[in-house]
């Protein structure tokens, strides 16, 4: 789904990429601003950048984040820009498919269509319209065997950074499922964290094999792939 965006919607966006940025900066997350959604593609205008995806709109981008209100100013003065999360610093970010994240969050469902109120997970949670859950945790540790093997959940720690809300992308906005605010920006501890995954995978192993034979071929069988517009870019890599 493409999502165009008047003039007045532009500046609207703008006004609340820079407010969020402020937020971040705030509470010591700096930021560094990413290409811009122009109703087809994530463009940067720079000649000799053909990336379509979200990238970042500095080459040095690493070397060019930052906390002040003026910078935040100046870089999004004409352009909704996205805003970038640098990992690895203040927070690490495990990307993973909305049916393991919302397990890890939520819980097996109680009933049709109802799941636990308490979840698993108490830590900020992102969500982009692709599909992709991007967990918050504190910097450090190793990435749990169960999860490493696993080419659907990516760590991004140092080189590497997240789109943050209230982001646009070509296929629609990221968005908070638990915003930092809510829980007093505090960032769970990476091990506590991934254990909680680790039980979720469990779970998901578990109740796929109870499905019926034909449910279970259908399920794996490989995806197709995705257009070549929404593959990760080279930026968003595992750390080692």
């Amino acid at each position: 789904m493409r999502w165009p965006q008047a003039p007045f919607g532009r500046a609207l966006l703008r006004r609340r990429l820079r407010l969020a940025a402020q937020r971040f900066a705030d509470h010591g997350w700096a930021v560094t601003p990413g290409g811009y959604f122009n109703g087809r593609r994530m463009a940067c205008d720079r000649v000799n950048c053909f990336a379509t995806s979200s990238h970042p709109l500095f080459d040095d981008w690493e070397t060019r984040t930052s906390t002040r209100s003026e910078q935040f100013d100046e870089w999004w003065s004409e352009r909704p820009h996205a805003l970038l999360l640098p990992t690895g610093h203040a927070f690490d970010v495990l990307e993973v498919p909305a049916l393991l994240g919302s397990r890890a969050v939520c819980g097996p469902p109680t009933g049709p269509g109802r799941a636990t109120s308490a979840g698993h997970v108490r830590g900020p949670v992102a969500v982009t319209a692709a599909g992709s859950w991007m967990f918050l945790m504190r910097s450090g540790g190793t990435l749990a065997p169960e999860l490493d093997h696993r080419v659907d959940v990516v760590r991004h720690s140092l080189g590497s950074w997240i789109p943050a809300p209230p982001t646009v992308l070509p296929d629609g906005p990221i968005r908070w499922k638990v915003s930092p605010q809510s829980i007093g920006w505090q960032l769970p501890d990476p091990d506590e964290f991934q254990t909680a995954l680790v039980q979720a995978l469990v779970a998901l192993d578990a109740s796929f094999l109870d499905l019926p034979v034909t449910a279970r071929r259908r399920l794996a069988a490989p995806a197709l792939p995705r257009p070549a517009a929404l593959k990760p870019t080279p930026t968003l890599r595992r750390a080692v």
